[in-house]
Protein backbone atom coordinates (compact mmCIF):
# COMPACT_ATOMS: atom_id res chain seq x y z
CA UNK A 1 0.00 0.00 0.00
CA UNK A 2 3.08 2.01 0.97
CA UNK A 3 4.79 1.94 -2.44
CA UNK A 4 1.56 2.07 -4.21
CA UNK A 5 0.93 5.69 -2.78
CA UNK A 6 4.88 6.75 -3.43
CA UNK A 7 4.66 5.42 -7.19
CA UNK A 8 1.51 7.76 -7.44
CA UNK A 9 3.29 10.60 -5.38
CA UNK A 10 6.07 9.99 -7.61
CA UNK A 11 4.23 10.02 -11.39
CA UNK A 12 2.05 13.30 -9.98
CA UNK A 13 5.70 15.30 -9.10
CA UNK A 14 7.06 14.22 -12.70
CA UNK A 15 3.85 15.22 -14.58
CA UNK A 16 3.79 18.73 -12.36
CA UNK A 17 7.32 19.11 -13.58
CA UNK A 18 6.93 18.27 -17.41
CA UNK A 19 3.71 20.58 -17.43
CA UNK A 20 5.66 23.07 -15.78
CA UNK A 21 8.78 22.65 -17.95
CA UNK A 22 6.30 23.10 -21.18
CA UNK A 23 4.52 26.21 -19.72
CA UNK A 24 8.46 27.61 -19.39
CA UNK A 25 8.99 26.85 -22.94
CA UNK A 26 5.47 27.99 -24.39
CA UNK A 27 6.34 31.94 -22.26
CA UNK A 28 9.73 32.21 -23.68
CA UNK A 29 8.38 31.82 -27.23
CA UNK A 30 5.85 33.83 -27.10
CA UNK A 31 8.33 36.81 -25.40
CA UNK A 32 10.55 36.14 -28.52
CA UNK A 33 8.07 36.22 -30.58
CA UNK A 34 6.81 39.26 -29.08
CA UNK A 35 9.97 40.82 -28.68
CA UNK A 36 11.73 40.00 -31.90
CA UNK A 37 11.49 43.45 -33.08
CA UNK A 38 13.23 45.34 -30.10
CA UNK A 39 16.66 44.53 -31.12
CA UNK A 40 17.36 48.11 -29.75
CA UNK A 41 15.11 48.24 -27.18
CA UNK A 42 16.62 49.53 -23.62
CA UNK A 43 16.19 46.27 -21.77
CA UNK A 44 18.42 43.76 -22.29
CA UNK A 45 16.32 41.06 -21.98
CA UNK A 46 13.93 41.90 -25.11
CA UNK A 47 17.60 42.60 -27.32
CA UNK A 48 18.60 39.24 -26.43
CA UNK A 49 15.07 37.48 -27.78
CA UNK A 50 15.41 40.27 -31.04
CA UNK A 51 18.67 38.35 -31.48
CA UNK A 52 16.96 34.75 -30.91
CA UNK A 53 14.87 35.42 -33.46
CA UNK A 54 17.10 36.91 -35.72
CA UNK A 55 19.17 33.88 -35.17
CA UNK A 56 16.23 31.75 -36.89
CA UNK A 57 15.67 33.77 -39.93
CA UNK A 58 17.22 33.36 -43.63
CA UNK A 59 20.08 35.15 -44.21
CA UNK A 60 19.98 38.67 -45.94
CA UNK A 61 21.85 41.63 -46.35
CA UNK A 62 19.30 43.69 -44.38
CA UNK A 63 20.01 41.73 -41.25
CA UNK A 64 23.80 41.32 -41.76
CA UNK A 65 23.61 45.10 -41.59
CA UNK A 66 21.30 45.72 -38.88
CA UNK A 67 23.66 43.25 -36.79
CA UNK A 68 26.57 45.28 -37.80
CA UNK A 69 25.12 48.32 -36.50
CA UNK A 70 23.66 46.22 -33.36
CA UNK A 71 27.24 45.45 -32.70
CA UNK A 72 28.52 48.92 -32.95
CA UNK A 73 25.74 50.09 -30.82
CA UNK A 74 25.81 47.44 -27.99
CA UNK A 75 27.48 47.86 -24.97
CA UNK A 76 26.89 44.70 -23.04
CA UNK A 77 29.97 41.73 -23.93
CA UNK A 78 26.94 39.13 -23.35
CA UNK A 79 24.51 40.44 -26.07
CA UNK A 80 27.40 41.60 -28.33
CA UNK A 81 29.32 38.18 -28.46
CA UNK A 82 25.86 36.74 -29.04
CA UNK A 83 25.25 38.89 -31.93
CA UNK A 84 28.37 38.54 -33.36
CA UNK A 85 27.65 34.06 -33.53
CA UNK A 86 24.43 35.38 -35.11
CA UNK A 87 26.24 37.58 -37.50
CA UNK A 88 29.15 35.44 -38.35
CA UNK A 89 26.25 32.12 -39.13
CA UNK A 90 24.44 34.63 -41.36
CA UNK A 91 27.39 35.78 -43.45
CA UNK A 92 28.10 32.23 -43.89
CA UNK A 93 24.70 31.47 -45.21
CA UNK A 94 25.40 34.46 -47.49
CA UNK A 95 28.72 33.42 -48.71
CA UNK A 96 27.07 29.41 -49.38
CA UNK A 97 24.50 31.28 -51.67
CA UNK A 98 25.99 33.23 -53.91
CA UNK A 99 28.45 31.64 -55.98
CA UNK A 100 31.87 34.07 -55.94
CA UNK A 101 33.20 35.87 -58.58
CA UNK A 102 36.38 35.29 -60.06
CA UNK A 103 38.16 38.24 -62.07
Amino acid sequence: MESNRLVRTAAFALLAAAAAAALGGLLVRDQISRSRRDLFSPHPLRRLAALEYLGGVPASVDTVLLLRDFLAWEQRPLLRKRAQGVLVRLEAGLESRQPTEVA
